[in-house]
């Protein structure tokens, strides 16, 4: 028999709300998370109508709302003009959080739960599903070991190791481009995003708690950046002047995009990050996940501790990955350089998509926000 119904690899924002909604429905679930120490970096912040729902299911809703900031709309800016301004609505705002401490509500809400579930500094280095059950070689600091559960479900992120043992592939899809980004004190703070589509690429500026901002540029190829470059950079596409320590170190990163080949086979599903990778563009990576983690919650647990259609999980986890990769390819295109016709042509269509109404997270020019 094996020693737990639910073994989950990875313990960041998806697998953490995945074994919580396990956990309140009296599943027995392992989470094994390699980091000991909790990740302070700020990456995912936009937390969209539908992951807030996650939260909801796993109980630190309300906690989030009282943290986060709610914005008021977006804006798409072009040139001096504003193109396109959009209102959220009152009753399903876009709230934002800065990962760590969303991940930290998650952990506490866990450990409440229960406390044996979370085991960090833990490295899952193999997976063997025998049909029966999946045997995990688990690697701490008290060495190496085997652990069987009935189930075990891989969100250890975008370069899952397990991903590859397991042969599940790892297909490149349209969307890719080099980013900057930091985050500023805001000396008029308000809530409202805006989106820069500029003739020398895209700068996106997103309000965050504490009268501060996040800025992200597109850069012409992955290269080192200091304050000093990102700020005039800045300057010369919005005319903006941020005021930036100098010892800043803008983060740099690569967005793209891939889908696994198979979200699920046999015993093991593959969950979150380690299943597909969605641009930040789109801002829907963390909350996608959230949104699937519910499903699969959903799937064990109407399984009656039977083993669960991981395969229905699969095909319609897939299906709103590439809906997802589609919209953000080509928000992404938008965001590149543009000089004469091309450039007036997208701000004609930026104009035409601003006028959508807004409805939840997929609306128009609302799948670009939030990082």
């Amino acid at each position: 028999m094996p020693a737990h119904e639910v073994m989950v690899v990875g313990g960041g924002p998806v697998g953490l709300l995945f074994a919580t909604l396990l956990v309140q429905q009296g599943i027995d679930a392992v989470v094994y998370e390699r980091r000991g120490e909790t990740d302070d970096r700020t990456r995912a912040i936009g937390i969209h109508p539908p992951g807030l729902d996650a939260l909801d299911a796993a109980g630190v809703g309300a906690a989030v709302r009282s943290e986060a900031l709610s914005l008021d709309g977006g804006e798409v800016r072009s040139r001096g003009r504003v193109l396109a301004a959009l209102s959220f609505d009152a009753d399903r705002p876009v709230h934002v959080l800065a990962q760590p401490r969303t991940d930290d509500l998650l952990r506490t809400r866990l450990r409440e739960l229960s406390p044996e579930t979370l085991r960090t500094a833990r490295t899952v280095r193999s997976l063997r599903d025998d049909g029966r059950e999946v045997t995990a070689q688990v690697e701490g600091a008290d060495g190496a070991r085997e652990v069987t559960a009935a189930l075990a479900v891989v969100a250890d992120g975008v370069h899952s190791g397990l991903r590859r043992a397991l042969g599940a592939g790892w297909r490149r899809m349209p969307g890719s481009a080099p980013y900057a980004m930091l985050d500023a004190d805001d000396p008029e703070p308000d809530r409202v995003a805006v989106l820069h589509c500029e003739p020398e690429g895209l700068v996106e500026s997103f309000p965050l708690p504490g009268g501060r901002r996040r800025w992200v540029l597109r850069q012409d190829r992955p290269a080192a950046i200091d304050a000093e470059q990102f700020r005039a950079r800045i300057v010369q596409r919005t005319g903006i002047r941020l005021s930036i320590d100098p010892g800043t170190k803008p983060a740099r990163f690569l967005a793209a995009q891939h889908i696994a080949e198979r979200f699920a086979h046999g015993r093991i599903a593959l969950l979150g990050d380690a299943a597909r990778e969605i641009s930040p563009i789109g801002g829907q990576g963390m909350n996608l996940g959230w949104t699937d983690a519910v499903a699969l919650a959903d799937a064990v647990g109407r399984s009656a501790r039977r083993r669960p259609d991981l395969e229905r999980y699969a095909r319609a986890a897939r299906r709103s990955a590439r809906r997802a990769q589609r919209r953000s390819a080509f928000y992404m295109s938008m965001g590149a350089p543009a000089v004469g016709t091309r450039l007036v042509a997208r701000e004609a269509l930026m104009s035409a998509l601003g006028t959508r109404p807004v409805r939840g997270w997929t609306a128009g020019l609302i799948t670009m926000r939030g990082l």
